[in-house]
């Protein structure tokens, strides 16, 4: 039945649409940038439907061993059981038990929108140029990925260690882009091999997903000397290799982020016998994660948090010292980066080579025409990554506040497709999107830990021995065992916001939460009369609501708006009985009255 009804009943609805939480994703899933239902497939574990599991996460990742092994999860630093009790649920470790044990290309979902006719090129096979190339593709367009090496997987392959992240795991799921119908080009380097200017007349579409491969080296008094480099030069040579022909015996490494690390403990495993790793922020402030940072230190990586360099010492123009100094602040009182130091701390590192690893650049040098910004990256409008070229567009680490880390170039990504699929089919490139939410967000989401919860530990994954791991790049983390992830999947706490529906058998009839019944009305005006009629006005879903909405109140008005419109009966069949009922109640006849005492 379909009302118009007035401003002040819409308006009480209104507040209900807005403010009910019964559809905002959990912590987790919102602070993941690709949306993984998180609580979905962790509860699934808990369950022992581990397959399922495994068929809920590959609905939003084609690599789930990968970034089960190396993911930075920002979902487990927005886990409720990590901001109550400061133990988040091992979400990354559970995500990689179940890719290892389940994952089968025979299960794999290769259906594909019908052909489109349209060519899309992306330049990059990284995260961000595969998840681009998966999803065009399923929409139907002929996609063709252009790699300038000879691997798939970009800065995943040449940049985070063997130890971390096998090779075989990358080269597995990777395999999914060429099931999928993915032309795959190894070996080829744009600019060298092929110019933009030929993509551009061959393909109707162009994403640059090349990720960053400079390293960035900072300007002081000795970084010309014989053994210095950078970071990536130095992890790319290592990866490709398991060598590095510039390492000597004692190596410094400079900075203090995940990729420093990467570097100290992969210089160990090539020979290095002493590695130092020196950094502006103190220990427990470093950008490295700190399980990284304590794994390096168990290999024997001695670090020197919150010093900075003074000179690197030559000596016949090699090599032969590293001053560095105490660093007393790193940023001034406006926040603005400015290092200061004890000029009276200084002490002299014995080592004979030297790794920057600050910062890495993008190469940008093979495109004209359009506009890049420090360190090479793109310039792109923020919400749609399409770039000045209209039919060129930018994803990942090579876009201007792109990505940091691989699921954010992963979303990155497949904001890019999505207006790239636009884009071919003529259509606007923002209507109707919501791009707070296209990639990790803050949900609206409010619940509060229940009486009696208990604190349940965070199960660890076991280790290689460090003395044995530094011997060679076999993987460290050996995983969960299934006893162990059925344990850690039993501490999710599936936090939700459904109180209302578990008290009520009426709105399950009905919906999944109340904010799906009033949005419909709002938006349409209408509502199937029994929806109304069938509540018994209790209000234990107020009683219930965190936020005290009063739902029946809203039913009621709906229900006498009705009557309105139908002149004065019930819209529901069945209700003349009812209505004889109503009328006769009103009958001198049947009123029973007490006469008032004279």
């Amino acid at each position: 039945m379909k009302i118009n009804y007035p401003s002040n009943v819409l308006a009480k609805m209104q507040e209900i649409a807005d403010g009910c939480m019964g559809q905002d994703a959990p912590y987790c899933q919102s602070a993941c940038p690709m949306h993984t239902d998180i609580r979905g497939y962790v509860n699934l574990i808990g369950e022992g439907k581990e397959e399922e599991a495994l068929g809920l996460i590959r609905e939003k990742l084609f690599l789930p061993a990968t970034l089960g092994r190396i993911c930075a999860h920002p979902c487990e630093d927005s886990c409720k059981r990590g901001t109550e009790y400061n133990q988040p649920m091992a979400i990354a470790s559970l995500k990689r038990y179940v890719a290892d044990k389940h994952d089968k290309e025979e299960k794999w979902d290769l259906n594909t929108k019908p052909s489109t006719g349209k060519k899309v090129a992306i330049i990059g096979a990284g995260p961000a140029g595969g998840q681009a190339a998966i999803d065009l593709r399923k929409e139907g367009h002929e996609v063709t990925v252009f790699e300038k090496l000879n691997v798939v997987g970009g800065m995943m392959r040449v940049g985070i260690p063997e130890y971390r992240l096998p090779r075989n795991i990358i080269d597995f799921e990777y395999t999914y882009l060429t099931k999928l119908g993915v032309n795959v080009k190894l070996g080829v380097e744009i600019g060298k091999d092929i110019t933009m200017a030929q993509l551009e007349k061959d393909f109707d579409a162009i994403v640059l997903a090349h990720g960053a491969h400079k390293g960035v080296r900072i300007p002081f008094k000795g970084t010309d000397a014989d053994g210095v480099y950078d970071a990536v030069e130095f992890l790319k040579e290592v990866s490709l290799t398991r060598n590095f022909k510039g390492l000597k015996k004692k190596v410094a490494v400079l900075g203090g982020g995940n990729v420093a690390i990467d570097v100290a403990r992969s210089a160990a495993r090539v020979g290095a016998q002493e590695v130092h790793l020196v950094c502006l922020e103190e220990m427990g402030k470093m950008p490295a994660h700190d399980w990284e940072v304590e794994e390096a230190i168990e290999e024997g990586v001695k670090v020197h948090a919150g010093y900075g360099s003074e000179q690197i010492i030559s000596k016949d123009g090699k090599v032969s010292g590293y001053e560095i100094k105490k660093c007393t602040s790193i940023f001034d009182k406006d926040g603005n980066f400015n290092p200061q130091y004890d000029e009276n701390s200084k002490k002299v590192l014995d080592v004979d080579t030297f790794v920057f690893a600050v910062g890495q650049a993008v190469e940008s040098h093979f495109v004209d025409g359009l506009e890049t910004t420090r360190g090479g990256r793109f310039v792109a409008c923020t919400d749609t990554l399409q770039t000045s070229k209209p039919n060129v567009f930018v994803c990942g680490d090579a876009v201007v506040n792109g990505s940091v880390i691989v699921i954010e170039a992963m979303a990155s990504a497949r904001q890019a497709s999505t207006s790239v699929n636009r884009f071919l089919k003529g259509q606007d490139l923002k209507e109707g999107r919501n791009f707070a939410e296209e990639r990790g967000y803050e949900t609206k989401l409010e619940t509060e830990i229940k009486e009696g919860t208990e604190d349940l530990p965070r199960i660890k994954t076991k280790q290689l021995d460090p003395k044995e791991r530094i011997k060679s790049f076999v993987e460290v983390d050996l995983g969960l065992t299934p006893e162990d992830a059925k344990k850690e999947a039993s501490r999710c706490l599936s936090c939700e916001c459904k109180l209302c529906m578990k008290e009520c058998v009426m709105l399950n009839e009905f919906c999944e939460c109340p904010k799906e019944i009033f949005e419909k009305v709002i938006a349409t005006g209408e509502i199937d009369p029994i929806i109304p009629y069938s509540c018994n006005m209790c209000n234990q879903c107020t009683l219930e609501c965190p936020k005290d909405f009063k739902i029946s109140s809203s039913f009621m008005d709906m229900r006498l708006e009705m009557i309105k419109a139908n002149k004065g009966k019930s819209p529901m069949k069945g209700h003349k009985a009812i209505e004889m009922h109503q009328l006769l109640g009103f009958s001198k006849i049947f009123n029973i009255v007490r006469r008032a005492k004279k």
